[in-house]
């Protein structure tokens, strides 16, 4: 046994109520009634306690009472002296009643002590305590010494046995505070790590939308700038305004889309491949076995295509166009190269290093996997692999 454990009190949980069935509880409470009214009744009803007697052998019992309650209170609020006090002042009554004639509420009073000390003080203070409160009954005790000695050590053992038992459901309701605590951390970090996924895909939905719509708007800019007559250019205004309005639809629909598909309701992937490269124009190859994809996995696919594509109309308009969509065993690949764009020379390399493409690096990282992107002999590629 270490000094600690010696000194040290027993744990808050183990001398509070928690972790006791109502079952037990009112076992116990209709135990110490029955205990206490039979006391009660033997002790007044006998001859020496009449009158003023009488009087002042209630009023000791209910003083008795309220110290045996303000020693449970003492200890579970871990107050030493004052619970030492309140011991004493049981012993002082359990002599009271010893001297009064009232032999059976003492002896009650002080192996009730004797276990109740053992049970809720520091091992340094109960073995005292109890020892005092067993040496008292010992020596007022008509039986035999081996009796007696007997009695003694089993009720200290009974003390010790009870602080035990007292000691392993405190801990046992430590671990369960601490395992709800675990839990409640785990789901606020679940929560935590849902909400940052919903941004991530909003953000990217957003960014995707409004740097599509930026090149309409950025084109319609210059065209009513450098326009003489915008009573001619007006066919071509009204078609970069209605590709800006079904950009802004587009990212309306994609943030619908990213929010259904956090949920687990989304078209495959091939599918939603299909639809885009349709309406860009742009020849799809799917290799290996389809299959469906991890929801994250589908999100990042997506989201490449769409960045990768939006990046050849700002920065390689007219390109041709070839989107790869390749199932291996263990992952999944995308890759989306541009053919001979009108674009200006060391704008494809520079677009690499954008933030559109850096955030697509970013959440194939998260995912485990790898994002590479860069000009090679005829234009540029993105490639990507994540597991699925």
């Amino acid at each position: 046994m270490t000094l600690n454990s010696w000194t040290s009190w027993p744990l808050r949980e183990s001398l509070s109520r928690e972790g006791i069935g109502d079952a037990r509880m009112w076992i116990g409470r209709a135990v110490r009634a029955v205990v206490v009214a039979g006391l009660v009744w033997i002790t007044l009803t006998g001859p020496r306690f009449t009158g003023w007697n009488l009087v002042a052998a209630c009023a000791g019992m209910a003083a008795t009472f309220l110290a045996f309650r303000g020693f449970f209170r003492m200890t579970a609020d871990r107050r030493l002296w004052p619970s030492i006090g309140l011991f004493a002042v049981l012993e002082a009554a359990a002599f009271g009643f010893e001297f009064t004639g009232a032999r059976a509420p003492a002896i009650v009073l002080w192996c009730a002590c004797a276990i109740t000390a053992m049970e809720r003080l520091p091992l340094s203070v109960a073995v005292p305590c109890s020892t005092v409160a067993l040496g008292a009954y010992a020596a007022v005790s008509h039986d035999n010494w081996i009796a007696t000695a007997a009695t003694t050590a089993g009720l200290g053992l009974a003390g010790y046995v009870v602080r035990l038992d007292a000691e392993a459901r405190g801990n046992a309701q430590r671990l369960l505070a601490q395992e709800r605590a675990a839990r409640k951390a785990e789901a606020e970090s679940a929560a935590l790590t849902e909400r940052g996924r919903i941004a991530r895909e909003i953000h990217d939905v957003l960014a995707h939308s409004l740097s599509a719509q930026l090149v309409h708007l950025e084109a319609a800019r210059l065209l009513i700038q450098r326009s003489t007559d915008l009573e001619a250019d007006r066919d071509q205004l009204l078609d970069r305004v209605v590709a800006c309005r079904g950009m802004a639809r587009e990212g309306l629909d994609g943030t619908r889309e990213a929010l259904s598909a956090l949920r687990g309701e989304m078209v495959p992937v091939e599918d939603f491949l299909r639809s885009l490269t349709a309406a860009e124009g742009v020849r799809l190859e799917v290799r290996g076995e389809g299959r469906a994809l991890p929801a994250e996995a589908g999100l990042a696919v997506r989201r490449v295509a769409q960045e990768a594509l939006t990046n050849v109309r700002k920065h390689a308009p007219g390109a041709r166009v070839d989107v790869r969509l390749e199932y291996a065993r263990d992952d999944v690949g995308l890759e989306v190269r541009d053919f001979g764009g009108r674009g200006k020379p060391g704008e494809l390399a520079s677009s690499g290093s954008g933030y559109g493409l850096l955030g697509m690096r970013e959440r194939a990282e998260l995912l485990g996997g790898t994002l590479d992107s860069g000009p090679d002999e005829e234009g540029f590629v993105v490639r990507l692999r994540v597991p699925a």
